[in-house]
């Protein structure tokens, strides 16, 4: 891809205050792309302040993912500040605190399918809209590894992935021929705030990686690159699939 793949294209990305998200609204910047950003985390400011800093165009938007109006006004603002949207990646999301699957409680399996899920669902509902009437687009989707296979005492992020997955392939199965792509991306273990708390605790941290063949996590540029490949040209056919950015790690 060449470095202005994305001159003149508008993206927008959800859960871009960190992490996944902010590297990934740089690097579609730096490929000549304007990003709008839609989060509850004000650090988004910091990631607008980044872009800026390059030279690049963004905006922050507060959105509430699980807000079906909030996430419609996040679309419509994205349109009237850079005048269109032709790529979206959904990447917001929450983990749960591990726990045995018949230990955990009712309302943080709720909260968790609010945000992961149906954060997901909405976001897809109201970019379709915009880009099946305005000539298609793409949109990609954060899943996780643990949408491809189960991690120990995370049953409702476990849920949830594997519910995105599903949603991915049904948005993508009824809007293929409406010139838009929708994929999933599973990132494996990556270097983010989220998981932070495991990488303080060193014997931890070692158990995490000992599972990856690679022996190590991701950088969140590493998790980005895929979302920019994805959602360019050079990925046309690629559709109502998920990708596994893991280092191996489902591949045994």
């Amino acid at each position: 891809m060449s470095v202005k793949d994305f001159e003149n294209r508008v993206v927008l990305i959800t859960g871009a205050a960190t992490g996944i998200g902010r590297a990934t609204a740089l690097a579609f910047s730096r490929r000549g792309a304007k990003v709008a950003i839609g989060d509850v985390d004000e650090r988004a400011n910091e990631t607008v302040e980044l872009i800026q800093k390059e030279g690049g165009e963004a905006a922050f938007f507060k959105t509430d993912v699980t807000n079906s109006e909030q996430v419609k006004s996040l679309v419509e603002k994205t349109v009237e500040q850079f005048g269109g949207l032709h790529h979206a990646f959904n990447n917001a999301g929450i983990l749960n605190k591990p726990a045995k699957f018949a230990d955990i409680e009712e309302d943080v399996f709720d909260k968790v399918m609010e945000v992961d899920v149906k954060g997901v669902f909405l976001a897809v509902k109201h970019e379709l809209n915009h880009m099946v009437a305005n000539g298609g687009g793409t949109i990609v989707n954060t899943a996780s590894v643990a949408g491809l296979i189960a991690d120990p005492n995370m049953a409702p992020y476990v849920t949830a992935k594997h519910a995105v997955t599903g949603l991915t392939k049904s948005a993508a199965f009824d809007h293929a021929r409406d010139g838009v792509r929708v994929n999933a991306l599973a990132p494996g273990l990556t270097e983010t705030p989220m998981t932070q708390i495991w990488k303080d605790d060193p014997e931890k941290w070692a158990e995490v990686t000992a599972n990856v063949p690679m022996g190590r996590a991701a950088k969140p540029e590493e998790i980005a690159e895929m979302v920019v490949f994805l959602s360019s040209d050079a990925a046309s056919f690629c559709n109502g699939y998920v990708y596994a950015v893991d280092g191996g790690q489902v591949s045994h």
